[in-house]
């Protein structure tokens, strides 16, 4: 009879597979970083090499990209890892899993100058799209995320705010550990917060 009742248990509950999001350049490859020195290692096939712009790594999985296309197969591999997905494809998550998101916000100003600056190192034109027009399109796009994120039952999300957490890392590391289970070493995460590659500030009238 005791065999019986326990073949009857539920199985555990799926463990929430670890989302970090934001719009490129906002900060989501030092998250990463964060995590990884934390005890939560990344997803990453590291097929993208650090370069000038990223000199400590993207911390890319190329899979991700097949999200639009409707392939989510991999998503299994993120189980006890962290998984960095750009804001645009988070709508594409299936709801056949249960997501933990770290979204990190970056002042706009300072992203499109991040922007400008990896755009004329590879040799492309910074003006092909106006600040203004694209300040324009990432506003009504997190606008868009923010309030989705908000609709999703299978989705839990916590803000961080990449500015803030330059200037005083342990209240948003603490967060993050508490939001993520409490498991994290917080001191290696703070460690990680290096402001020497803060290069792209916001403007002062901002």
């Amino acid at each position: 009879m005791k065999l019986f009742a326990g073949l009857l248990r539920k199985a555990p509950p799926e463990r929430p597979l670890v989302i970090v999001s934001g719009l490129p350049r906002s900060g989501t490859s030092m998250l990463m970083r964060m995590l990884d020195a934390g005890g939560l290692p990344p997803l990453t096939d590291e097929l993208r090499s650090a370069d000038d712009d990223n000199p400590r790594g993207y911390y890319e999985f190329e899979p991700v990209k097949q999200l639009r296309q409707g392939d989510s197969s991999w998503l299994p591999q993120a189980q006890g890892k962290a998984v960095k997905i750009i804001s645009a494809l988070l709508a594409y998550l299936p709801p056949t899993h249960i997501y933990r998101v770290l979204f990190i916000q970056r002042a706009i100003p300072e992203i499109l100058a991040s922007q400008r600056k990896m755009l004329v190192n590879r040799g492309e034109d910074p003006d092909k799209v106006k600040d203004a027009e694209m300040a324009q399109y990432f506003e009504t796009h997190l606008a868009q995320v923010t309030a989705w994120l908000g609709e999703q039952k299978h989705i839990a999300a916590l803000y961080v705010d990449y500015n803030q957490m330059l200037t005083d890392p342990a209240p948003h590391v603490q967060r993050i550990n508490a939001f993520l289970g409490g498991a994290l070493d917080e001191q290696k995460m703070i460690a990680v917060v290096d402001p020497a590659l803060y290069r792209q500030r916001r403007a002062e009238n901002y």
